[in-house]
């Protein structure tokens, strides 16, 4: 194996089992035996929640909510292409093998169901480039980062329309859905959080946010072969900056509208650092 995956993993190990002992990824509502909360009745509960003790004493209807008794479904989703070909040493592929490995530990660590799957530009994205089936092996947690960290992304292109409609027939079961990707195209979540509950993870490197002055320079696309020649100054980078703003921007109105948790994590940050706020709430 080798050895900087072999590092970033027994790191990613260490961080789960120290800082995120004890927390839980999520908490699902439902028919269990774990006191969630009291809440007033609302048109449509089951009346056969409400409790009659609480209500006698207020006056008004009152369900008893309950911590759902069975184990919950993590699933992770990574969306790459040549766009994650950036930064030293590949720092944005790294920083997603990382967070994606943090995640499947965390959901080992309290045994609940892990799955990855990885939709990889180059492919067909009407099926993933490599997917292991729920599971609660720390084997099959390490394979899925191992291809995250080894696939080949420079000059390709993922198709992300079709590989979200793969992605929603592909996991039958409602699950708590983390999205990694950079988010540099617009993404469509609103299918997949219609069944799951959605958390899009943004990868990033600080310099595609706000990028140096260059002057005179060739630029590649890192999901082809084009290159162009040109002079990127003030007045381009200050273009460029605005145009992804107003991107991210709609994005996150985006997320809004469809109840869709997000956070971003840079390549020069911890992602369990960044994670935990979603761990603990």
């Amino acid at each position: 194996m080798n050895t900087n995956l072999k590092a970033l993993q027994l790191k990613a190990r260490h961080q789960v089992y120290t800082l995120l002992s004890g927390h839980n990824l999520s908490k699902l509502q439902g028919e269990g035996y774990d006191f969630s909360e009291l809440r007033e009745y609302q048109m449509g509960d089951d009346i056969r929640k409400i409790n009659w003790t609480i209500t006698a004493k207020l006056g008004k209807p009152y369900i008893k909510e309950l911590h759902a008794n069975r184990e919950l479904s993590i699933a992770v989703a990574c969306f790459m292409d040549g766009s994650m070909y950036f930064g030293t040493d590949n720092a944005k592929q790294q920083k997603l093998t990382e967070t994606a490995t943090v995640l499947g530990y965390a959901a080992h660590q309290n045994s609940d169901l892990f799955r990855g799957i990885a939709y990889v530009g180059g492919s067909s994205a009407k099926q993933p480039s490599y997917a292991i089936p729920p599971t609660k092996q720390i084997y099959h947690i390490e394979q899925f980062s191992q291809h995250l960290f080894e696939c080949t992304l420079l000059h390709s292109t993922l198709d992300h329309e079709e590989a979200i409609k793969d992605l929603f027939k592909r996991l039958h079961k409602p699950s708590l859905l983390f999205i990694l990707s950079d988010f540099l195209e617009e993404m469509d979540l609103s299918l997949l959080s219609q069944k799951h509950e959605v958390v899009a993870v943004v990868i990033r490197d600080k310099e595609e946010e706000s990028p140096k002055k260059l002057s005179e320079i060739t630029l590649s696309n890192p999901r082809n072969s084009m290159k162009l020649d040109t002079y990127f100054a003030k007045k381009s980078m200050l273009h460029y900056r605005a145009k992804l703003e107003a991107h991210d921007q709609k994005q996150k109105e985006h997320f809004a509208r469809y109840g869709i948790r997000s956070l971003k994590i840079f390549t020069d940050e911890e992602a369990v650092s960044k994670l935990i706020q979603l761990f603990v709430y």
